[in-house]
């Protein structure tokens, strides 16, 4: 059913159990008789809560593992990019860390504050809006139903509860390798390594041949510290530099940094690198406009954050 809703274009589960009650074919392709039910939608619901995430990574690989016995998975070269997801919770929702006090009541108190008692809702709202120092903060505010959401600004600018998505696809057979996810608000630049470690443990347990040899990305991910640990892993990078008023001083770098940043900037540079980054905007955005626009996922269906100690950066979601 959930193949039906992805090649169907359902972003729902209530539409897909519709949309299969209402096909013979489609029963049919669910191996169901002419007078036999299709399964309700909490059906589909209730079986993705049940089945821990092990189940799940143990169906990723095994379909990187016929992808590898058909000859169609490399691996050598990776291409690597996130976007924001939409948690299952909602602004209207969220507490104060410190009180447990929800916004209308923290915004009742402020108004009190200023000198203005019993304000109405109307009042309340202008008051709320016109207020100097307005701010969200993830270090002060929740959702009781989902703490481990962060609020983040979503790629179409509005501020929502969110994670992070990242995925790693293979540059020369355009399968994704690798699907973490992580807090909203986590940088690039403190994921990507996880990332790419996390493909190069599906190519392995895949039985792939190839190991992660390349890594491509934009210039978001660049930092120091990824140059410095993608050398010491024995991953090429092929990130552009971020655009710097002044020019790099290295008297208080490791000679290993500056090693790492001017190899990256000359693989970048080259006509080779150039290809790469234009072939990882190409592939791993469609892989996103697959998984969250076609399959539905833009907005996740899953609460809480739950870390994987041999994989760091993948929850259960």
């Amino acid at each position: 059913m959930t193949f039906v809703g992805y090649f169907e274009g359902l972003d729902s589960h209530r539409s897909i159990a519709w949309r299969c009650a209402d096909s013979r074919s489609l029963a049919e392709f669910l191996g169901l008789g002419p007078a036999d039910p299709t399964p309700d939608h909490s059906s589909i619901s209730k079986t993705h809560k049940r089945l821990p995430k092990e189940v799940f990574e143990q169906v990723f690989q095994f379909i990187l593992r016929v992808a590898a016995r058909k000859g169609l998975l490399s691996g050598k070269k990776i291409g690597i990019d996130s976007t924001t997801v939409q948690a299952n919770a909602s602004m209207k929702s969220i507490v104060r860390k410190d009180s447990g006090k929800g916004w209308k009541d923290y915004t009742k108190k402020l108004a009190k504050e200023a000198g203005l008692d019993a304000p109405t809702a109307a009042e309340l709202q202008q008051f709320d809006r016109k207020r100097k120092g307005k701010k969200v903060s993830n270090d002060e505010w929740e959702n009781p139903h989902d703490p481990d959401a962060t609020v983040t600004r979503m790629k179409n600018g509005t501020t929502r509860l969110a994670y992070k998505a990242e995925h790693a696809v293979d540059l020369e057979s355009d399968l994704i390798v690798s699907a973490t996810m992580h807090t909203g608000i986590a940088a690039d630049t403190e994921t990507v390594i996880d990332t790419a470690v996390d493909a190069a443990v599906n190519l392995e347990a895949a039985g792939s041949e190839d190991e992660v040899k390349t890594v491509v990305a934009d210039k978001g991910y660049h930092s120091n510290k990824v140059m410095t640990l993608a050398e010491e892993l024995n991953f090429e990078t092929v990130i552009p530099e971020r655009d710097t008023p002044t020019n790099r001083r290295w008297s208080d770098k490791e000679p290993a940094t500056k090693r790492a940043v001017y190899n990256n900037r000359r693989r970048t540079k080259s006509e080779r690198g150039k290809k790469l980054s234009r072939l990882r905007s190409e592939l791993v955005e469609r892989s996103f406009a697959h998984v969250c626009d076609t399959g539905g996922g833009r907005r996740t269906w899953h609460r809480g954050w739950a870390l994987s100690s041999a994989r760091p950066g993948y929850t259960s979601m």
